[in-house]
């Protein structure tokens, strides 16, 4: 396992990639994701993705089965199933891990109309059937539940993300 202080976060919105980067700039790791259906933007209420400097606010999670279902940041006692997701058909499901965002540029993705924290802005696990490379998020950053369990792993608060 890498060394939490010495890696940073890249997603790339073109190729719906996330890569966990090490100081030296070499990829430690690289997982599919999908971004926001709306595409890239800041603006609160878009739906979109917020492009920029961020930094990894909150981690939370940690220790809890693969499938856990969040609401409101925190877990409400469920794990997904096909069966849950059938009689919750208006969900949007936040699963396993939770690394919440933070914008660093004022003005941009901080601050009044355009903040990323304020948006609830996440990293999360989705449901292993959405599809991952295709923008389809209400503008946080999904990714397969093993996989954010793996970056949940490697990173801490303080941890860099550059959206692109």
């Amino acid at each position: 396992m890498t060394h939490p202080a010495s890696v940073r976060i890249d997603i790339d919105l073109t190729l719906q990639r996330l890569q966990l980067k090490s100081e030296g700039g070499e990829i430690v790791a690289s997982y599919p994701v999908s971004t926001g259906l709306n595409g890239p933007g800041e603006s609160d209420g878009s739906g979109c993705t917020p492009r920029g400097e961020h930094y990894v606010r909150a981690s939370i999670g940690a220790g809890l089965p693969v499938g856990t279902v969040f609401r409101a940041r925190r877990p409400t006692g469920e794990t997904y199933s096909v069966d849950l997701a059938r009689l919750h058909p208006e969900r949007d499901w936040i699963l396993s891990r939770i690394l919440w965002l933070c914008g660093r540029e004022w003005g941009k993705n901080r601050g009044p109309g355009v903040d990323t924290f304020r948006r609830f802005i996440y990293i999360h696990g989705t449901p292993d059937s959405e599809p991952m490379g295709v923008p389809l998020s209400h503008g946080c950053v999904r990714m397969r539940n093993a996989d954010i369990i793996d970056l949940f792993d490697r990173v801490r608060p303080g941890t860099a993300v550059s959206i692109r």
